[in-house]
Order: C-alpha cells, then sequence, then structure tokens
C-alpha cells in the first residue's frame, strides 16, 4: 500500500476534503463458511481474528466489526482470493507489498495481549457466523485517517469508522452484484503463511537498505524513487520515476559527446558518422578490375 509521505496534520486535512458518498451505501449479505471441516473453521477464525487484532486492535468495537466486514466483502469479490486467509495474507511475501500490513511489517513477531485477542476473536465469530456491519456496505478498502493512500481519491469514500476511513470500488465493482465469488471452502495452513510472511519480513530487513551509496545515487536522479528489493536474489535496484522526472528530462540541456571531451578530427568523424566526401581520394593503390567486371548483369547464362 503506497502512501504519500505528509505531515499528520496534512493528511487529516487532506482525507478530511475528500467528500463522503451520499448515495445508496447497502449493506453486505452475510457471510456463511458454509460446510466446512473443523480444521478449515479454525483456520479461518484464526486469520479473521488477526486481522481484526492488529488492524483495529484499539479501535471500538465497532471498529473492529468494520475492518472484519472488508475482509469478508474481499472474500466475494473477483478481485481478491477465495478464502479468509488468502485475504488476510495477501503479498505478505511479496517485494510488491502485502495488502494488510501487520503481515508484513513485522507485528506477527509480537504476540497479543490475550484480553484483546478474546475481543477480536469474538468480533471474527460473529462475522463468519453471519453478522453483518452495515454502515461500511460493500466496502472492500480502508486506511488510518493519517495516512493518504494514492489509491484513495480513485475509489468511492462510504464510510468513517473511529480511526479508519473505508471505501468501496467506484462503478460496477463497488455494487452488490460484483460481489458473486464463491467461497472456496478451503483455508491453508495458518502456521505456514505466519511463518512465510515473517521470512520475508527478515528477508527486506536485510536488503532494505542495500548501501548508502545506492541510496545516495538514486537521490541526485531528479523524481527517482527506489522501490522495494527484487525477489530475484540479484543487486538490481528498480527505479519509479514521476512526473518530475519527465520535466526534468525534456529540459535537461543536451551536450554531445564529442563536445564533452577533446576529441580528435578523426574520432568526430567516426562518432558523428561522417560519409567520405566525394571528392576524396582513397588510400593506398587503385583498385584493378577482374576482366568479369566489364561484362553485363542482365543477359541470360550461355
Amino acid at each position: 500500500m503506497l502512501i504519500r509521505q505528509l505531515p499528520v496534520d496534512q493528511a487529516l486535512a487532506i482525507n478530511q476534503g475528500i467528500a463522503l458518498d451520499t448515495g445508496p451505501n447497502p449493506a453486505a449479505r452475510p457471510f456463511s463458511l458454509g460446510k466446512v471441516d473443523a480444521a478449515t473453521r479454525s483456520r479461518a477464525l484464526e486469520c479473521l481474528t488477526s486481522a481484526v487484532y492488529y488492524e483495529a486492535g484499539q479501535e471500538s468495537t465497532d471498529g473492529q466489526r468494520a475492518v472484519a466486514q472488508v475482509v469478508l466483502n474481499r472474500v466475494r469479490h473477483p478481485a481478491f482470493p477465495a478464502s479468509v486467509c488468502g485475504v488476510v495474507y495477501e503479498g505478505s511475501t511479496r517485494a510488491t507489498g502485502c495488502q494488510f500490513t501487520f503481515t508484513c511489517d513485522g507485528s506477527l513477531s509480537r504476540g497479543p495481549a490475550l484480553d484483546a485477542w478474546r475481543r477480536a476473536k469474538s468480533v471474527a465469530e460473529a462475522a463468519l457466523a453471519g453478522y453483518v456491519y452495515k454502515p461500511v456496505g460493500n466496502a472492500t478498502h480502508y486506511h488510518a485517517d493519517y495516512v493518504v493512500p494514492y489509491w484513495a481519491s480513485t475509489l468511492t469514500k462510504n464510510a468513517v469508522i473511529g480511526a479508519h476511513i473505508f471505501y468501496r470500488w467506484a462503478g460496477d465493482w463497488g455494487r452488490s452484484t460484483a460481489f458473486s465469488q464463491d467461497y472456496s471452502h478451503r483455508e491453508a495452513n495458518v502456521d505456514a503463511l505466519r511463518a512465510a510472511a515473517l521470512l520475508a519480513e527478515q528477508r527486506d530487513i536485510a536488503t532494505r537498505g542495500q548501501s548508502s551509496e545506492v541510496a545516495e545515487a538514486v537521490a541526485e536522479i531528479p523524481g527517482a524513487q527506489a522501490l522495494a528489493p527484487s525477489m530475484r536474489g540479484d543487486k538490481r535496484v528498480a527505479i519509479r520515476f514521476n512526473m518530475t522526472a519527465r520535466k526534468a528530462a525534456d529540459e535537461a540541456k543536451h551536450t554531445d559527446y564529442v563536445e564533452q571531451v577533446k576529441a580528435s578530427d578523426n574520432l568526430r568523424w567516426s562518432l558523428n558518422g561522417g560519409m567520405a566526401a566525394a571528392d576524396e581520394k582513397p588510400f593506398g593503390k587503385a583498385a584493378t578490375q577482374s576482366p568479369s567486371a566489364t561484362g553485363t548483369a542482365s543477359g541470360s547464362p550461355e
């Protein structure tokens, strides 16, 4: 989740300036795990409880219900995985980033507080049993009010619950009819998902600050921003350019290489792709023509 780096007061002001949609905000349909075995049900509950706890542990019960509703809304939307754990841990091992911050920022390495975990688990159990938190409607995205994600202005802001702002897709993808994906009735092993996420976090910590020389080099390029380290295991650095870079490139003064160095006439001629003058005499002896050179090229063979 890419965010604009802004002071908190400025971020709060920008978020308040984004109008809350005043149109219809229909509630989501009740979610049901259906006929699944005990292991699948336990895994779904574990993943949803983790999302509620780590994402909204300090929020009110309504604030936690809102986060749980977003997770389950995603499970039923074709843009996301069709399982609870798949939604919660989506992107947690990718260099492009996770969908839920707690799966890739080291939060999982901290053991939960027992009482707070029980409260989050109670909210998750109710949501998996069909409880619908109506105020967020079909929201599939949210963020804290002190950050400004790049995507915020492209979605429809449809609820503010506690310190979180909720959004649904604009257009048809945000309508109730779009939430047609069937639940997979399968959940991945939670211990494996957690371990993979923690290993990915350790990898990122080890490579995040690749070197001060790289950082300084990137900083000197107008409009350049270094992206997350490559997962290929090499030392290549991915760079993203914004409009500042394009403007700088357009306005940059170009000086030919031959003007930057003290090049000889021969080197200048070679670099400029020069052609010999029509009256320039070749070096060496004149070429002698072979007898066949005087024949024609159009006759038929004898």
